[in-house]
């Protein structure tokens, strides 16, 4: 019986190569034999990766994590507990999608960005950076995003509710919580107060002249 050490700390587990690629597979994981896992790759736990789907470089795929369709996850990207990519989606770099997460249509998750909890990135959306994208958020447009001097990264997004909200980090405050935040003890007041009313006018124009909506929670 062949067997391999995923570093999941189970040890040596019975595996096996895909015929396409060369890339290790646990033999409790299901990889249709059209789809393509990469010498480097790694699909393990339970995952499933099914159509045209493809693991490449360094990627990991595991626990009841589902692939399908043309998606793309490579770089040292993750995809794992139970969340599902598919359509066309891409994932990559060192990203991470989890949870119950979905990324799906023509999206891109990519450099450090993490999904996770019940989010859903789907049509052309991108999350990038270091943002994260959590709890009940849908995302379908690529959010504005502007970067502090000292690399933090502050998105806008429109909610269900009517409200706006900055992602900054694991900050996820309405505008007036985020004012409220980063106050005038605040080292980096002035440039934050300067990035917060861009993203506010920014946001507001585009809500009241394309009625989009970007995020649900």
């Amino acid at each position: 019986m062949t067997t391999f050490d995923f570093g999941d700390g189970n040890g040596h587990v019975p595996a096996h190569k895909h015929p396409i690629g060369g890339g290790w597979v646990a033999d409790t994981a299901i990889v249709t034999d059209t789809a393509y896992v990469g010498p480097d790759a790694r699909v393990y736990g339970k995952a499933r990766v099914f159509g045209d789907a493809q693991v490449y470089d360094k990627a990991q795929v595991y626990d009841k994590a589902q692939l399908y369709g043309d998606v793309q996850v490579y770089g040292k990207a993750r995809v794992y507990y139970k969340a599902r990519v598919f359509g066309y989606a891409q994932v990559y770099d060192k990203a991470r999608v989890f949870g119950d997460a979905q990324v799906f249509g023509y999206a891109q998750v990519y450099d450090k960005a993490r999904v996770y909890g019940d989010a859903q990135v789907y049509d052309k959306a991108r999350v990038f950076g270091d943002a994260q994208v959590f709890g009940y958020a849908i995302v379908k447009i690529t959010p504005p995003k502007v970067s502090r001097s000292d690399g933090y990264d502050f998105i806008i997004v429109p909610c269900s509710d009517g409200q706006l909200r900055i992602l900054a980090g694991c900050r996820y405050f309405t505008i007036d919580e985020a004012y409220d935040h980063w106050n005038s003890d605040h080292p980096y007041y002035d440039e934050t107060m300067d990035i917060l009313n861009f993203l506010v006018t920014r946001a507001k124009k585009n809500l009241l002249t394309k009625n989009i909506l970007c995020v649900r929670i």
